[in-house]
């Protein structure tokens, strides 16, 4: 992947505008006529920060729609429809700080040591059940790769040791991740939630 400084600015001005849209009422803005890195389709999620505590996340796993589009969508979905959270307010917006993770395609792996924490996320699915965490995520609290897995496994409503199951895929992704905020926030009370 690999995004320049102009495209990831343009990125993360395009979800913070679309944002200000609806918090004013209004059609949030065209995405402009896009480099071609930011018009293919890419898994993205849109994480909002506040005050070093986690506010929304909301992604798509799968390259679904052209990341302008995509990263727009999810900037919405995070500040106004993570059940987690009440809806942002217009007051929040100052000192609100957007994170956006651009995905990898998923690989399944069979063998938990292919784990590189720090590096991968995960996304762990046994039958309805499906939990994913960012790469970020374990960094930012020092798990581990077996903290990582059983967490992963929780995330998804499952018991913590699910993964050892026969019956549970296991999925690891790369993540760019760029923010608008000069340091990145020290833990984050919650994790990600899949739309």
């Amino acid at each position: 992947m690999n995004y320049s400084k102009a495209e990831k600015e343009l990125l993360l001005r395009l979800a913070r505008s679309t944002i200000e849209a609806h918090l004013k009422g209004q059609t949030p803005p065209d995405p402009p006529d896009p480099p071609p890195a930011l018009s293919e389709p890419r898994g993205v999620f849109v994480s909002l920060h506040r005050q070093g505590r986690l506010r929304g996340c909301i992604g798509y796993l799968e390259p679904i729609k052209p990341l302008l589009a995509a990263v727009q969508e999810m900037a919405a979905a995070a500040a106004f429809r993570d059940p987690r959270f009440p809806p942002v307010r217009p007051e929040e917006l100052a000192d609100l700080h957007l994170e956006i993770s651009v995905l990898s395609p998923m690989q399944r792996i069979f063998k938990v040591e292919e784990i590189e924490v720090g590096k991968h996320g995960l996304y762990i699915e046994r039958g309805l059940a499906r939990g994913l965490l960012l790469p970020q995520v374990a960094t930012q609290y020092g798990w581990d790769r077996l903290t990582f897995l059983e967490q992963t496994c929780l995330k998804a409503g499952m018991p913590p040791d699910a993964w050892k199951d026969p019956d549970t895929r296991i999925y690891v992704f790369t993540a760019e991740v760029f923010t608008d905020e000069p340091e990145k926030p020290e833990s984050l009370t919650q994790e990600p939630k899949a739309p």
